[in-house]
């Protein structure tokens, strides 16, 4: 008897009609939404975004209970297009769009001369309990580092898929499996006192974080946004090497431990290298044999930025009125606000 499909985290509690009936379909409980349920959704929502992080999960490492074969289900898939539509067609309408893709990419490389977002506030402000959320939340997509762009790997060809492949193999740790960025967050985790089983919190991020997660998948799992990963991608690793620097900044300051310095540390080296890899060989390779895509590699872009900086609105007003970001509170291992320590679940 095959008993693989035990394995893996469990299902999370539903947040509306279209992730309780996602879970009852996934147990085998119940029947499907129908699609005209996703059109009328909120895209950014709690319900809707748990729906589509159920149906994308399939595709990592599923859940205990819910077969392998659920991953390739027809019935979901159908559902899983129509909440993906609604997600997509809010962020074409709602993301800022520069005007050209040497417009988005100009932007990333500079440094505003006065920082406000999370990493700024961490690391000149941030307290202990508000690095653990957001280690919490982040895990969610650092404990599957770099999977979910693996997945246009076969989709690129040539320098770009050479310059891909490069910056992938450092995120998987370079033929080490002590070096795996996954591996290095888990250390992390460990020295913030955090559980560090995969999906640990996944009830406890807001909608804003899933959605951060969800994008990835979306453009990872669909050939056709092929250039809209890319521009993510990028996104990520141009924005990553200073954002790294203040992140690491915080982990000592606030006394994380040597782990958790470790990582960002890493990956203020790595990233700073990975920047150029990915601007002349992967956007640049991509374009010399596509150039029809540079719109795609553009709207990666801001549509990322414009998820970042809804999770990071969500973050700083919490933090800024004294009371968690999460939905449900972290286990009191270290220290925490005491509006955490009440029973603070919006």
């Amino acid at each position: 008897m095959n008993h693989h499909h035990l394995r893996g985290p469990q299902l999370p509690p539903p947040r509306g009609p279209l992730s309780a009936a996602v879970d009852a379909y996934l147990r085998g409980t119940g029947p499907l939404p129908g699609p005209a349920n996703a059109a009328a959704a909120d895209p950014y929502g709690d319900d809707l975004q748990l729906a589509l992080y159920l149906c994308y999960e399939l595709h990592y490492r599923g859940f205990a209970g819910v077969p392998p074969e659920a991953e390739w289900d027809p019935d979901l898939l159908r559902v899983r297009a129509a909440l993906e539509q609604r997600f997509l067609s809010a962020l074409r309408a709602d993301a800022p769009a520069h005007d050209s893709l040497d417009d988005a990419l100009g932007a990333l490389l500079v440094e505003p001369a006065e920082g406000t977002g999370v990493s700024h506030f961490l690391c000149e402000e941030g307290e202990l309990w508000q690095v653990r959320e957001y280690a919490a939340q982040r895990s969610l997509y650092h404990l599957k580092e770099a999977d979910p762009h693996a997945w246009v790997l076969p989709r690129l060809w040539g320098r770009a898929k050479a310059g891909m492949a490069a910056v992938e193999f450092d995120e998987f740790g370079g033929g080490r499996a002590d070096r795996v960025h996954a591996r290095l967050f888990a250390d992390l985790m460990t020295d913030l006192g955090l559980d560090t089983a995969y999906g640990r919190y996944l009830d406890a991020a807001p909608a804003e974080m899933l959605a951060v997660v969800n994008l990835m998948s979306l453009f990872g799992l669909h050939r056709r946004l092929r250039g809209a990963l890319v521009g993510h991608f990028a996104e990520v690793e141009i924005t990553s090497s200073p954002g790294s620097r203040r992140l690491a900044g915080a982990m000592r300051r606030t006394g994380a431990g040597p782990a958790a310095e470790f990582f960002y540390d890493e990956h203020v080296e790595a990233d700073a290298v990975h920047e150029q890899v990915v601007r002349q060989e992967v956007i640049g390779g991509l374009l010399e044999e596509e150039p029809e895509l540079a719109p795609d590699v553009a709207f990666g872009i801001d549509a990322t930025e414009f998820l970042e900086d809804r999770l990071g609105r969500r973050l700083l007003a919490d933090w800024r009125a004294g009371r968690s970001s999460l939905r449900t509170p972290l286990d009191p291992e270290r220290p925490a606000p005491r509006e955490q320590e009440m029973s603070h679940t919006s």
